[in-house]
């Protein structure tokens, strides 16, 4: 267990930041609410800029000293990121998880923090705004989903099944082109893929026992610390594409989860070949 910070006000305080700022937000954005970052699917909105400033208001009462990783305070100053890798103690925050979603009046978006010490991911969060509970993992201690009338119920990854019967999330616009169209022809060879463009809920529902695969190719830490962590206590395989550990510094290398290692190499060698 984590005794660095109380998890239980981190999550409380993902909580707040819903409440006060993203939902009251939610449907109801104007025309100058929403901007464009680095490209058409990369979308910022007020709403995800309010929620970071609430939290980060608030977070050294949790975690006094803590480096703030926020994705939006490094969209305004890049260097931040770099503090991560030999931070003490670091909270690193995607305030609205599923932007694209957000804005589009989707119902399907999360909160998520995650606490990072010396290098390692200690514990993780998962708040659904919409649903108001939250999926949290503290290492070495299993992953649980959170309601607010004090129940627990721990999660589970579901068994591992044929190649062909797998059932999966894939992320793959980040792929170059060439790449892209090997990966997703080689996608038939499975079951289903499909994107919620929301980590939060994929993670949520991989973790619950509902996917037998995600794979991701672009890894902020924001949108994959706090959902690896997650699915490893709930008993998945986790690596980047060469097989090494993903960890808080990686930003590149992909990063592919199974339901156990045996289904994370067939899904390796048989579909994400690239």
């Amino acid at each position: 267990m984590n005794q660095s910070i109380d998890i239980a006000a981190l999550a409380n305080l993902l909580q707040e930041a819903a409440v006060k700022e993203i939902l009251p937000r939610f449907r109801n954005l104007g025309s100058g609410d929403v901007r464009m970052k680095s490209e058409a699917i990369d979308l910022v909105t007020e709403g995800d800029e309010a929620a970071e400033r609430l939290i980060k208001s608030k977070i050294d009462a949790i975690a006094p000293g803590a480096v703030f990783i926020g994705e939006e305070s490094v969209a305004a100053d890049p260097a931040i990121l770099d503090k991560l890798a030999d931070a003490e103690l670091a909270i690193v925050v995607d305030p609205i998880d599923g932007t694209y979603n957000f804005a589009a009046g989707l119902p399907l978006f999360g909160v998520m923090a995650s606490v990072v010490v010396k290098g390692e991911t200690v514990a993780g969060i998962i708040y659904d705004p919409l649903g108001n509970d939250w999926v949290i993992a503290e290492k070495g201690s299993g992953a649980w989903m959170c309601r607010t009338d004090g129940s627990q119920e721990r999660l589970a990854v579901t068994a591992g099944v044929a190649l062909e019967n797998m059932v999966g999330g894939a992320s793959t616009a980040f792929y170059k082109e060439d790449d892209r169209r090997i990966v997703m022809g080689n996608l038939a060879k499975v079951r289903m893929a499909t994107s919620y463009r929301c980590a939060a809920h994929e993670y949520r529902i991989f973790a619950g026992g509902h996917l037998h695969f995600l794979m991701y190719q672009k890894l902020m830490p924001w949108d994959h610390l706090a959902g690896t962590l997650i699915a490893e206590e709930a008993g998945a395989y986790a690596a980047r594409f060469d097989g090494s550990r993903y960890l808080p510094a990686h930003t590149n290398g992909g990063l592919l989860l199974a339901t156990d290692k045996e289904s994370w190499e067939e899904l390796r060698r048989e579909v994400f070949t690239v």
